[in-house]
């Protein structure tokens, strides 16, 4: 498996805006529509399967890291996405997140002897105004977008109803790890996999594919995409901005905080009483 040479990636500049290698990219997108959302393994694995044989036809590198994708998708896809957070599943659903990001990281990092897969928390570089005011933002149109998706549209049923301090605990960690892992996996790589090959905004809009595919099976359903695509685009084009894996993670989980708080008082009316929807 390991490279006969480092793949050294294009300026977003002199990357083609039309290539062959879009073709498997996008079918490797498509297989996660079919296996997390449309939940049709065997259409998905077969059309992740062909992507990948068709990357090694048009480009070595390209087929290199599509490997390295859907080996992280084949991992996620061994367990069920339902929102759950009994001890047990928590465990498991852990153990196996954490395992679709070390795996592609390890292999690209020790088979490949490339740094394609990194984790930029210190970057050295300070946090301009408009990042820092892009923070409370992010909280203030969470605040008015989020109770009415999940409560108007019924999808905070997707998640167990929480009362008891331990439920309430459980869920405010599943939730916070689950948005830290998007982080590390659609972002740091599948984002960064892709723009290897592609500009940023293609990459940005295959990663955003799969990334809400993930997120439909977790339980943002309904008219739930219309959210999380544009939410993914925005993750993907901060950290291509920012280059900051520290910065898109506080701004995913101060959204997540809103998450958290609207599924307490979706679940528990009296509570929190302080949403519009």
């Amino acid at each position: 498996m390991a490279a006969s040479a480092t793949h050294t990636p294009l300026p977003n500049e002199a990357k083609p805006r039309l290539s062959a290698g879009l073709i498997p990219a996008a079918m490797l997108s498509g297989s996660a529509v079919l296996i997390f959302a449309l939940q049709l393994p065997l259409a998905g694995y077969g059309l992740l399967a062909a992507s990948v044989v068709a990357a090694f036809f048009v480009n070595r590198a390209l087929f290199r890291d599509l490997l390295l994708l859907a080996l992280g998708l084949l991992i996620i896809s061994t367990i069920s996405l339902e929102a759950n957070i009994d001890y047990p599943n928590i465990a498991l659903m852990g153990t196996v997140l954490t395992l679709s990001v070390l795996v592609p990281y390890l292999l690209s990092r020790y088979a490949y002897k490339d740094h394609a897969i990194r984790f930029p928390i210190r970057t050295g570089q300070r946090w301009t105004t408009l990042e820092r005011w892009y923070l409370p933002l992010v909280v203030l149109l969470g605040y008015l977008i989020l109770p009415s998706y999940f409560i108007g549209s019924g999808a905070y049923l997707n998640w167990p109803a929480i009362s008891t301090p331990d439920e309430l605990a459980r869920l405010f960690v599943g939730v916070g790890f689950v948005g830290i892992w998007d982080e590390l996996f659609f972002i740091c790589t599948a984002f960064a996999l892709l723009r290897r090959h592609f500009p940023d905004w293609q990459a940005n809009l295959l990663q955003a594919v799969i990334f809400t595919s993930f997120l439909w099976e977790l339980g943002y359903q309904s008219w739930g995409p219309l959210m999380t695509f544009p939410f993914a685009l925005l993750q993907g084009y901060t950290f291509a901005r920012t280059r900051s894996l520290t910065y898109v993670v506080c701004v995913h989980l101060l959204f997540d905080l809103v998450v958290f708080l609207v599924l307490v008082h979706a679940h528990n009316p009296e509570w929190l009483a302080i949403f519009p929807y």
